[in-house]
């Protein structure tokens, strides 16, 4: 691996202005484009919004906001993180992202997935009960017309979970293939189904040492190779935030970190958060919470270890003003980035060189 993708993911997390008060939806919104143009400046090389449908989130249309950024943008790709494709219709997805493509001139990506909230389930009218079907059926679809956008032909597929459809055309049709990538939290059978359909994986990593997915990398590539495919490329999600110093940005984030956590927690029948499990997130697990050189150094080890190619930093954490979340931003492109990328390379400089010993020797 001789190069690193690094982006930025958020998920319109309702942020305290000075005061703490909680900043409305809309503003929140309007926060986000500002925060994605800086990063935009800084050339960062992709942007990604979580789709969720509750009231801490405030992003439900991630399309519709990355069609406002890009207006305001020139180069940094504009995705999702994801798109809850189970609760979407994969026709109607394709082609807001097709629409998004043309109008961005090609920087439009789309993550599928089933996503880690259930409330667009009531919301849409789908029931859990059909949760695997309907993300079976549905990314099979998608692919479908992927397929068929790439070779011209119309679409065909049959299945349960809506209407077959036969010579179908999907409008608008993409000028260059459409970036789609699956996102998974975990799952073997999620990580064979995206090799299944031939899309490149993101792990969302959000908790724990991320070498414990080392093996769902090794059976993503067995799974393509079992396919007679090429390897394709593998990126990894995980939250952070970025200070001048790691006291700094420990101490910025955690009361924003701990709100969201319990708040999810009791959600989920969770204990309460600690400021010991907190740290011990930072220093073993996947919270990249630090300077940027900690960060820096952090990143470089995950992605060798994973083999990644890419790697997106959820940089917002519930409450966490977007005053403090710009100034990550602004570390992140101009410190983190090219120090991750001078890292890799050295990692890969010297794994050349013992490799060429090695067969010397």
């Amino acid at each position: 691996m001789s190069s690193i993708e690094l982006g930025l993911d958020t998920f319109g997390d309702v942020s305290a202005d000075a005061a703490g008060r909680p900043r409305s939806q809309a503003r929140v919104l309007r926060d986000v484009l500002a925060e994605a143009a800086l990063a935009d400046q800084l050339g960062v090389h992709s942007f990604g919004l979580g789709e969720h449908h509750r009231p801490d989130f405030a992003i439900s249309a991630p399309e519709v906001v990355l069609a406002a950024i890009a207006a305001r943008t020139a180069r940094i790709r504009l995705g999702t993180a994801v798109t809850v494709l189970s609760t979407d219709d994969p026709v109607r997805v394709y082609e807001r992202f097709a629409t998004l493509d043309a109008v961005s001139n090609g920087r439009a990506e789309v993550i599928l997935g089933r996503g880690s909230f259930t409330e667009s389930f009531p919301l849409f009218g789908y029931s859990l009960d059909d949760y695997e079907v309907l993300f079976e059926e549905k990314l099979a679809l998608f692919a479908a017309i992927r397929d068929a956008d790439q070779t011209g032909r119309p679409v065909r597929w049959k299945g349960t979970v809506r209407p077959p459809l036969d010579v179908a055309s999907v409008t608008p049709r993409v000028e260059q293939p459409l970036s789609v990538w699956v996102g998974v939290g975990g799952s073997p059978e999620s990580v064979v189904r995206a090799a299944r359909y031939n899309f490149p994986l993101t792990l969302a990593i959000i908790g724990g040492d991320p070498r414990r997915f080392a093996p769902y990398v090794e059976l993503y590539h067995q799974a393509l190779a079992r396919l007679g495919r090429p390897p394709l490329l593998v990126g990894v999600h995980s939250p952070g935030h970025i200070a001048d110093t790691d006291a700094e940005a420990r101490e910025q984030l955690w009361p924003h970190y701990q709100v969201m956590r319990n708040r999810i927690g009791a959600e989920r029948g969770w204990g309460p958060t600690s400021r010991a499990e907190f740290d011990r997130e930072i220093a073993v697990g996947s919270l990249y919470v630090g300077s940027p050189e900690t960060v820096a150094r952090k990143i470089a080890a995950t992605v060798g270890v994973l083999g990644a190619s890419r790697f997106d930093l959820k940089y917002s954490a519930g409450t966490l003003p977007h005053e403090t979340m710009l100034r990550s931003i602004e570390l992140y492109g101009r410190e983190v980035i090219p120090r991750v990328r001078e890292l890799v390379g050295a990692a890969t400089q010297r794994s050349a060189e013992q490799g060429t010993a090695a067969s010397v020797g």
